[in-house]
């Protein structure tokens, strides 16, 4: 590998551990590696404004860490995996607590995200 090449991965990793040195960004994307969420069940789950959640999601978004899905008025956000090696093992020494995962997993959208 190339100087230059070696120079913009390390640029790049960089990247990603400031944009993850944020508590609620890396509790985001570990919520997000269980399972896609829109902004409103985020906001549930963090007990943080909308908008702060929103501008978490945009800073993730713009690296390429998060991708999203529209299904009808809605935004469902989820981990872009295919973004770098480096996000699954970060991801994978993330450990939420088990009351978090059961609250995360049972989900349910029935109720949620009224307009």
């Amino acid at each position: 590998m190339q100087t230059q090449d070696v120079l913009g991965e390390l640029n790049d990793y960089a990247g990603i551990f400031k944009l993850l040195g944020d508590p609620t960004r890396l509790h985001i994307m570990a919520i997000l590696s269980l399972k896609e969420l829109c902004v409103c069940e985020l906001v549930e789950l963090l007990s943080l404004s909308q908008s702060n959640i929103s501008q978490h999601l945009a800073k993730l978004r713009s690296y390429g860490l998060v991708k999203e899905r529209k299904e009808a008025q809605w935004i469902y956000y989820s981990i872009n995996w295919e973004r770098t090696t480096l996000l699954k093992e970060i991801m994978g020494l993330i450990r939420l607590n088990k009351d978090e995962i059961d609250a995360i997993m049972s989900f349910s959208r029935k109720d949620k995200c009224k307009i």
